[in-house]
């Protein structure tokens, strides 16, 4: 499953969220869901943990001034990656506001 993560950690059930997902599932930081790409945050770390591949859309870590503090464990990617992650995984969810 590909888990599009648009709002801050800090505004949403990060719980819940973290309860849905599973190895075999992706996530993508898209909009404000973007800060999550800073070292030591907990869905970052949960991901790590649980070795479950997080990515980030580049326009929006730049659009967010983040681009020279993104963890090396997130993959940047650009709108050409989106979707080829939207065929990998038929089933999606958006989680956000």
């Amino acid at each position: 499953m590909l888990y599009t993560y648009s709002v801050s950690i800090y505004q949403s059930d990060l719980e819940a969220f973290l309860s849905l997902l599973t190895k075999e599932d992706d996530v993508l930081l898209i909009q404000d869901g973007v800060l999550a790409v800073l070292e030591d945050n907990p869905l970052l770390k949960y991901c790590l943990q649980q070795q479950i591949s997080v990515y980030a859309l580049i326009d929006d870590v730049l659009a967010r001034g983040l681009k020279d503090q993104v963890s090396h464990h997130i993959k940047l990617i650009h709108y050409s990656d989106f979707v080829d992650l939207t065929v990998k995984h038929p089933q999606q969810i958006h989680w956000g506001a």
